[in-house]
């Protein structure tokens, strides 16, 4: 097991398993438990300024980085996300930009990810939405 310094987070990484490229395997953590629903690449006035799927990814992760803050959370408190997207193709067409923007918001912290491919989102415009779960110590 890697331990992740004084976060109280426990990265999970099998013995012989390849090591995951953006993302944990699992997560262990103690701690104040905060979930952040779905957000959507709008800004806190529900206006969207991008139909770009990276843009929209940026705006969508500092929402999360915004609700985190009212609960004294920071992103490296983060041990868990989903992922949902309205194109594969254009998720998988967009990861430089996407990763680009995850390392400005978010950092090089990488928790346990899901990502997967929707029909649609409630949110027309939306391309991306991201659930969150965080841990925060004692």
């Amino acid at each position: 097991m890697n331990l992740v310094g004084e976060l109280m987070h426990t990265i999970l990484q099998p013995e012989g398993w390849a090591k995951p490229v953006g993302y944990a395997n699992g997560v262990v953590a103690r701690g104040r438990t905060v979930f952040i629903g779905g957000q959507v690449g709008w800004t806190g006035q529900c206006v969207f300024e991008t139909d770009d799927f990276a843009g929209q990814v940026r705006q969508t992760l500092q929402n999360i980085v915004d609700i985190l803050a009212e609960a004294e959370a920071r992103p490296e408190h983060i041990t868990s996300m989903t992922w949902y997207f309205t194109d594969k193709k254009e998720y998988l067409a967009n990861l430089k930009g996407i990763g680009q923007a995850y390392r400005d918001v978010i950092g090089r912290h990488f928790p346990a990810m899901a990502a997967v491919q929707v029909v649609a989102l409630v949110e027309d415009r939306a391309k991306v939405e991201i659930q969150a779960i965080a841990v925060v110590p004692e």
